[in-house]
This record gives structure tokens, sequence and C-alpha cells, in this order.
């Protein structure tokens, strides 16, 4: 009934519906001045499994891990930003759940790293298209709780210590 692949290709075709409002919001980070304080872009995505969305937060960031805020005479931007609401990334009929779970708890090794990787990538490509290489800033990109980071300027994956270096 459910396939690898037909699965993974869903997920790209959501996605993309909503690439415009992603690279919308993105223009906005990529074009502003930021707080002197502020060394690091960091975009996290919060996946919800079991409804099949994700939100994906903009925060800025120091090089001590901690969130940038403005202050009363500071120029530039800093704090948090939504970039994407509950955006449904894949749908699954009621009367298939229970088929759908077990097809993704059979694949889950393939699927969480597939889904990931999809996820990066069409966020990577929402970046550049929104300008976000000119950006002078590290920015990076990662899927909450995940221990892993994407590097968007050089588009891989590291540990999500390393950002922090």
């Amino acid at each position: 009934m459910f396939t690898v692949d037909e699965y993974l290709a869903s997920i790209k075709t959501n996605l993309a519906q909503h690439t415009d409002v992603l690279v919308h919001n993105l223009k906005v980070i990529a074009e502003a001045t930021f707080a002197s304080d502020v060394e690091i872009l960091d975009f996290s995505a919060f996946i919800e499994p079991s409804w099949h969305d994700l939100s994906i937060m903009f925060f800025s960031m120091d090089r001590e891990a901690n969130e940038v805020f403005e202050e009363a005479g500071t120029t530039g931007f800093a704090g948090s930003k939504s970039m994407l609401d509950e955006a449904v990334y894949y749908h699954v009929k009621p009367k298939q759940a229970d088929d759908f779970d077990v097809f993704h708890e059979e694949n889950e090794e393939i699927l969480i790293e597939q889904e990931r990787q999809l996820f990066a990538d069409w966020f990577s490509s929402c970046w550049q298209q929104a300008g976000g290489d000119r950006v002078k800033l590290p920015a990076y990109f990662n899927v909450h709780d995940e221990g892993e980071t994407f590097d968007l300027k050089r588009r891989i994956w590291m540990d999500e210590e390393e950002k922090w270096d």
C-alpha cells in the first residue's frame, strides 16, 4: 500500500506548496540588519509526526548558544521569528492511519534520515532563493532535538555543537 519512494515524493510535493511563504519569510531575515550581538542565524524545524506537520522558527544567537534579544537602544534585529507554521508535509487518510504507522515503523531507519535530508534540501533551496547566500553571518538549519545541524553556507551536516565554536 505504501512505498518509500511514493512517501518521499509526496513529502517533496507537499513541501513545495509552502515554498513561496517560506521564501518570503526568509527574505525578511536575509535582508535584515542584525544587532551587533547576533553571531549566528539558527533555523529550527519542529516536526509533529502524528500530524505530519512542521513549523520552522528563526533564532538570532550568540556564540555561547544564547538567543539574542532586542534591547532598548540596540540597532538592528535580534530575537526569534516564525518562518512557517504547521505546514502539512504528508496526508494520511484516517482509515489508512494504522497501515501507515506500520509502514513507517518497518522503514523507520531509512525514512527518518531521508525525511530529514528532504527538509534540509528544501529549506536550503528556499534560503538560496531568498538571497541567503549573501548573508555574512553563519546560518544553520536543524530538526529540533536531533543533534546535527545543516550548515547553509557549506551545505553539509555537522554536529550541533560545532556551530558554537
